[in-house]
């Protein structure tokens, strides 16, 4: 097959989530194809994305098709709405189009695919802007009415797609994240200077960081709480972030987030609803207990390793944290075994296998 892998969304910088998670299944899936197929990513972008493109897949053997386009958010956006020209008019032939969230490009031919995260611009409208709004509803529409097949990342987000987009499940299909091989219990610990606990974020209302908060007021423990995350919206939150006993961090790369995770007492997680929650996993993967919201949408990624506790009750997160620590012995060896669960190149085996179903 001829694979043609939309990477949009890594020209933007700094990665979080979902571009993470774009690059680490672009990685697992050129390894599950083994020179068998034909991986081309692609993406319309700015002289920066062009830039930031070329580093988010260094050392993934792949030749990009990167296209510098003046105003490319307005660009990708009108090719999606116009439906012209296809694809193939930039790329040449393929089986297979695969695209995420920033667009959904005309094609003539081929299996169409994509990915859905999460549906909080539908469930959760007032969590997202309205660009992300309109964005992610457009693209949506689009998929539920031409994708052939619909990859998610939970079976929480597997349902939604189901009963709120009225895809067909027999067009849905499972491809959950992997963990990246820097995230492990040996190694290099972060020292703040004190006991903490950790928190991994972008600071939204969605991350629920205020009943965290909350709750920390609440422990009898002198432990440090890291906030690690880039700004997201919300100042008010941004302002109660400084105060003592809270060390904000900021966005951290993969390397010191590793050391982070190993060097915490704890980590701590409620947010209100994911997609799927790839920190959970890797701080299992690193080695630490965790404290995860018990929203469902989260029920893949905590597996029966972690401590589940009410997201809005800071009585409840308080007491998770407590039971963690004292269970540390215990949730340490559980959340590494089921981490092990997540490869990045499983996730590129779903990818194939959805893409053979159709073909």
């Amino acid at each position: 097959m001829r694979i043609a892998f939309d990477v949009s969304p890594l020209s933007h910088a700094p990665r979080t989530g979902v571009p993470n998670y774009i690059r680490g299944s672009l990685a697992g899936l050129v390894t599950a194809a083994g020179g068998e197929h034909e991986i081309v990513p692609f993406a319309p972008t700015s002289l920066r994305g062009k830039r930031n493109l070329a580093e988010a897949l260094a050392g993934i053997p792949v030749r990009p098709r990167v296209r510098w386009v003046p105003f490319a958010h307005a660009w990708r956006t009108a090719w999606s709405r116009l439906g012209y020209p296809p694809a193939e008019r930039f790329l040449g032939p393929f089986d297979v189009l695969h695209f995420w969230d920033w667009m959904y490009p005309p094609q003539r031919d081929g299996v169409r695919a994509t990915m859905i995260h999460d549906l909080v611009p539908l469930r959760f409208p007032e969590w997202t802007t309205r660009r992300t709004r309109s964005m992610h509803s457009a693209k949506y529409r689009n998929a539920a009415r031409t994708c052939d097949v619909v990859f998610v990342n939970s079976s929480f987000t597997a349902s939604d797609v189901v009963e709120l987009l009225g895809v067909p499940e027999e067009r849905v299909r499972l491809a959950p994240p992997g963990v990246d091989p820097k995230f492990r219990p040996d190694g290099d610990r972060a020292d703040l200077g004190r006991p903490y606990l950790l928190t991994v974020a972008t600071l939204e209302p969605r991350k629920n960081l205020e009943t965290l908060l909350r709750a920390h007021k609440l422990l009898s423990t002198e432990r440090l709480l890291a906030v690690a995350g880039p700004p997201g919206w919300g100042l008010e939150l941004e302002l109660e972030l400084e105060r003592d006993g809270v060390m904000a961090l900021g966005y951290v790369d993969d390397g010191e987030l590793a050391r982070l995770y190993r060097g915490a007492d704890a980590f701590v997680f409620p947010a209100r609803f994911e997609g799927f929650g790839i920190p959970v996993v890797e701080a299992m993967a690193s080695g630490t207990a965790a404290v995860v919201s018990a929203h469902p949408s989260l029920d893949d990624a905590s597996g029966d390793a972690a401590v589940r506790v009410d997201p809005e009750s800071p009585e409840a997160i308080a007491a998770g944290i407590d039971e963690a620590l004292s269970r540390r012995d215990e949730l340490v060896p559980r959340g590494l075994m089921h981490a092990r669960r997540f490869a990045w190149e499983a996730t590129g085996r779903a990818f194939l296998a959805g893409y053979e179903q159709v073909l």
